[in-house]
């Protein structure tokens, strides 16, 4: 393994643990609220327009947090990176509603090394594919 790819490894590992054990702590959180007020960060706007409570709601979210953050740790962390990016947006565009806008620049923030977890990702896939291919490619012509 060369530096280029040691520096990508250590990127996508990084980002792949954060993205992959933070989620599920805030999810395992906001069952036991050790961490935060949860409903403290919920729009009152949104919170009306909720068909449940809003502790039943934010049980449901925390579930959401913990399946995405398992995701990123598995197989599928292409999938749950993704996911991971659409949440943060959605979570930011609710705490623009509920005023919290330095939460919400940081959740926009998140959002982003989420999606250079997804890119990251496909770089290390297209790198090991051609480590892979690399057996079977044509011999260079000679004097090339």
């Amino acid at each position: 393994m060369n530096s280029n790819e040691r520096q990508l490894s250590t990127a996508f590992w990084a980002l792949r643990l954060c993205f992959g054990i933070v989620p599920i702590v805030a999810g395992l959180d906001k069952f036991v609220g050790l961490l935060a007020d949860w409903s403290s960060y919920l729009a009152p706007s949104v919170e009306r327009l909720l068909p449940v409570e809003a502790s039943t709601f934010l049980v449901l979210v925390g579930v959401v947090e913990i399946a995405v953050g398992i995701l990123v740790l598995t197989r599928l962390v292409r999938v749950g990176a993704m996911l991971a990016g659409g949440w943060l947006v959605l979570v930011a565009v609710q705490l623009l509603l509920a005023g919290d806008l330095d939460v919400a620049v940081r959740d926009l923030v998140l959002a982003v090394a989420a999606l250079v977890l997804v890119q990251l990702h496909d770089v290390r896939q297209a790198l090991a594919e051609e480590v892979r291919g690399a057996p079977d490619a044509a011999p260079a012509p000679r004097g090339a």
